[in-house]
């Protein structure tokens, strides 16, 4: 058992998950004013009410990653969008290397026009900052200032993984072995 409710993990699963989206890879940093980022149910908990609060079924993805995927059932993304197995294209498509990541890019819809758009605005933001501006650059590319302290943080039934407290992002910045920018 764990929280009560699944919006108290967010902390630990922003951390968990690099302070980015799952499923597009989209960055808190870019879009943080809007506060798109939330919990999500990988197993939807209108179709398994039972994993609504269970860690392992939860990710941070962005709202519209959220959306898209709705209560469908998807390839696992820790496997086929984290990994070596789907690579960002110079056109701005990402290029499944699996079948699995393939069916995931489709349901999710990752290269429909908007998103494909939406990724080559980013990259050329991204390389037009390292060119001509490295302060935005950096901004662009550096860790959020709210990283969540998880040493604060005590689930009900305690820390699983309290080894993971010394890894985060926190903890790192505290401990001066944080990079400027995320990768």
């Amino acid at each position: 058992m764990g929280y009560s409710n699944a919006r108290s993990y967010h902390p630990w699963l922003r951390d968990e998950f690099a302070f980015r989206c799952i499923y597009c890879l989209n960055r808190e940093q870019w879009g943080r004013v809007t506060g798109e980022f939330d919990v999500e149910h990988f197993l939807s908990q209108a179709r398994v009410p039972s994993l609504a609060t269970i860690y392992s079924n939860l990710f941070n993805a962005c709202s519209r990653c959220n959306s898209a995927k709705g209560t469908r059932e998807v390839p696992e993304p820790t496997k086929n969008l984290a990994s070596q197995t789907i690579p960002i294209q110079s056109d701005g498509r990402l290029e499944p290397f699996t079948d699995e990541a393939r069916s995931l890019i489709e349901k999710l819809r990752l290269n429909s026009p908007s998103m494909v758009r939406w990724r080559l605005i980013w990259m050329r933001n991204i390389e037009l900052a390292r060119e001509y501006d490295p302060e935005q650059f950096s901004r662009l590319m550096q860790y959020p200032d709210d990283l969540p302290n998880l040493e604060n943080l005590r689930p009900p039934e305690g820390n699983a993984k309290p080894e993971g407290i010394e890894q985060s992002y926190y903890m790192r910045r505290v401990n001066g072995t944080l990079p400027l920018m995320q990768h």
